[in-house]
């Protein structure tokens, strides 16, 4: 099988589909405009099987091209076999590949090496034949050295040949993996002052079933060299298997001398590099799972659904400096900043009141978004009381990124005479209002929904994360005469000198149409192509250009609607949707000799034109009032946000300073595996305390209601 055909096995598609997207890509065609715009080729692939296959198939063709370069370089030494190029195109793992080539490289200096330098070489493979007459002194004669040293430098070269045996190495590496122990001690005078890894101290789970937040927690622990990590396994039946493998004739003399090989190839050469490579492919399949936790976190929080037209105060939390408030109009433009200290030191509560008071009726403020750093629970009592008798309602909202993005250039170049405390108040503010116009201002592992997120591959975790942002961006799409500069980086087919030109036509006048984005520099017909579909023209001349409709299928959309007897003019009325609802798209498919895919996402589109899809979604939680620890009682029922979801529960905001932990094992009658399978980032959910900890301020919470 070719590459193609492997990979369509692998991820369960078919041929046609993988060589479509390759195609694609090779044109320059994006992810998002693949998955959006060429279902027909693709079968319908979404962004994930579209990136997995541009993924899996670089990985393929790099494994490719190393086994056709191993195949030369064993050629080049004349020592190819049938057998060997058939094992060697089989490797379906990089690691396979080197395995079957190491007794071919050109080694550094070793004690083997040394040996064959001497010509002990023809001594070891006469010890090998298993020889039934004469003694090992007797073998080891003729040598140019003493017989002792002769059997040592044999003895290397044995061991080294049964180190570089790759079918070995594969029974060894699958016996440990399957039937091993990955352990952990603390270490002789550990400082560990806050037992983050108590756990850990004297631990041992199986190896094919170690949870990768462990292997993480471990990793960790071992580099700031407060555990030991290693991997405990049955040495005995490992070298009981090899004899059987190696030892051809049980009665010859050397025997003893081949088993001694055996035990120095075992501890010397093939277990230290095993036990690295397994906690290697430990470590690999861990760090992918929390950079999938991760990305599913973040595409749940980046689609939580957005206040809209309503007039929101941020409130970023501090002691001694004051609180920072920031009062937005619906579009998220600064009406005024203040700062008031209702807290310690300065405790001017009253006076703070007033001002509070004050903004909200100068500007109709209608929601108070409160940031849930450093004096957060003091501010939130201090507003609960300060609304009291209105209609203003309050939300906590997370300052993850918050500082990082208030301090960052785009902060600056957009409020250069405000100071950080006041960006954030405005980001909190903004978070509310339009949670991914404001989001895709930071970067994303700053936002804070992850896992181990320091401890993994933080190339391959920014661009997971990369991905994910620009996939919802263009999910969702952006009204390109409103869109700041951090959403456009990530539309398709966009570059710093496309954004520049869109910035820059935005300063004279609106877009009134797409024809006129096409005129724009930067602007090929393939950066057209590519972005158009995913920019929006609300109150433009055309009424297609505010839907998620490309322009290459106007004219398909005017000769549907000339099919069904419909005119624009009627758009969005009751009896326009009620006839697409009826229309029937593979039937105008086959009468307009277009694909079905296409022509039921026009059908789609012109009943919910640009609609935006977090719209769909729970509203947030509101409150007016503040809730305190000591206000629960196991069995309560509360109201709550999923803030971030882990492999061992999720974290749910109730209201409190800290938010409460639903365990995996509370999620549900049944067994969970996966908690994300269950709650998301975002859902709203309905929780009941089954745990109270007034001491740690600790709130175990329970979806199963007792």
């Amino acid at each position: 099988m070719n590459n193609i055909e492997i990979l369509a096995n692998k991820l369960g598609v078919k041929v046609g589909q993988v060589e479509a997207v390759l195609k694609l890509l090779e044109e320059g065609a994006t992810i998002p405009f693949i998955a959006r715009y060429r279902k027909e080729m693709t079968g319908s692939l979404d962004e994930e099987q579209i990136r997995e296959i541009d993924k899996e198939y670089t990985y393929l063709e790099n494994l490719l091209k190393r086994k056709e370069d191993v195949i030369r370089l064993i050629e080049e030494k004349d020592l190819m076999t049938d057998e060997l190029r058939v094992s060697i195109l089989a490797c379906e793992k990089l690691s396979d590949v080197e395995d079957l080539y190491r007794p071919f490289k050109e080694k550094k200096k070793t004690k083997a090496s040394e040996a064959i330098k001497m010509g002990l070489e023809p001594l070891a493979k006469k010890i090998m034949s298993f020889p039934v007459t004469g003694t090992l002194e007797q073998l080891a004669k003729g040598y140019n050295c003493e017989p002792d040293k002769a059997l040592e430098g044999a003895k290397y070269i044995i061991a080294e040949w049964i180190s570089d045996n790759a079918y070995y190495r594969k029974l060894i590496k699958k016996e440990i993996w399957n039937n091993g122990f990955i352990t952990s001690q603390i270490k002789k005078k550990a400082s560990d002052e806050k037992k983050v890894y108590q756990m850990y101290y004297d631990f041992q789970e199986k190896i094919k079933y170690a949870k990768h937040y462990r292997v993480l927690a471990m990793n960790r622990g071992e580099n700031e060299k407060v555990l030991t990590v290693s991997l405990d396994f049955d040495k005995d039946s490992i070298l009981e298997m090899l004899e059987k493998k190696i030892i051809k004739n049980s009665s010859s003399f050397v025997v003893f001398f081949v088993k001694e090989a055996i035990i120095d190839s075992l501890k010397r050469l093939i277990y230290p590099s095993v036990e690295r490579e397994i906690r290697a492919d430990l470590t690999d399949m861990a760090e992918k799972k929390a950079i999938g936790t991760f990305q599913d976190n973040l595409e749940h929080l980046l689609m939580t659904k957005p206040v809209k037209d309503k007039v929101v105060l941020g409130f970023d939390p501090a002691f001694r400096t004051g609180c920072k408030l920031a009062v937005l109009n619906p579009y998220g433009n600064v009406l005024e900043i203040s700062t008031i200290y209702p807290h310690e030191p300065k405790n001017e509560k009253e006076k703070s009141t007033i001002v509070l008071q004050d903004l909200i009726r100068k500007y109709g403020v209608q929601i108070i978004a409160i940031g849930n750093g450093t004096a957060s629970r003091e501010s939130e009592a201090f507003v609960a009381s300060a609304i009291k008798g209105t209609n203003v309602l309050y939300n906590l909202v997370s300052e993850a990124g918050a500082s990082v993005y208030s301090a960052s250039p785009l902060a600056i170049e957009e409020f250069p005479h405000l100071t950080v405390e006041k960006r954030s108040a405005i980001s909190i503010g903004r978070r509310v209002q339009d949670p991914l116009s404001e989001l895709v201002k930071i970067d994303p592992k700053s936002i804070g929904v992850g896992e181990y997120q320091h401890d993994v591959n933080q190339k391959e975790l920014s661009e997971a994360l990369d991905f994910t942002v620009a996939k919802i961006v263009n999910e969702i799409g952006v009204n390109i005469n409103t869109a700041s500069q951090s959403i456009l980086r990530y539309i398709s087919g966009l570059t710093k000198k496309t954004i520049d030109s869109i910035l820059k036509f935005r300063e004279k006048k609106n877009f009134t149409n797409r024809e006129e984005v096409k005129a724009l520099p930067g602007f090929s017909d393939k950066v057209y192509e590519q972005a158009i579909g995913f920019l929006r023209i609300i109150d433009g001349d055309n009424a297609l250009d505010k839907t998620r409709i490309h322009p290459e299928s106007y004219d398909l959309t005017w000769k549907i609607l000339k099919v069904l007897g419909l005119d624009l003019k009627d758009f969005g009325t009751e009896a326009f949707n009620e006839t697409l609802k009826k229309a029937d798209a593979t039937t105008l498919a086959n009468d307009l000799d277009a694909d079905t895919y296409t022509v039921a996402d026009i059908l789609d589109e012109l009943q919910h034109p640009g609609q935006d899809y977090r719209d769909k979604l729970d509203d947030i939680v509101l409150k007016s009032d503040v809730l305190s620890i000591n206000d629960l009682k196991e069995g309560m029922e509360l109201k709550g946000t999923v803030r971030n979801v882990t492999s061992f529960g999720a974290f749910v905001d109730i209201g409190l300073h800290d938010d409460g932990l639903v365990h995996v094992s509370k999620m549900s009658k049944s067994f969970v595996k996966n908690p994300n399978d269950i709650l998301s980032v975002g859902d709203i959910v309905t929780v009941y305390v089954c745990g109270i900890d007034l001491e740690k301020e600790k709130v175990q919470l329970s979806l199963i209601k007792s």
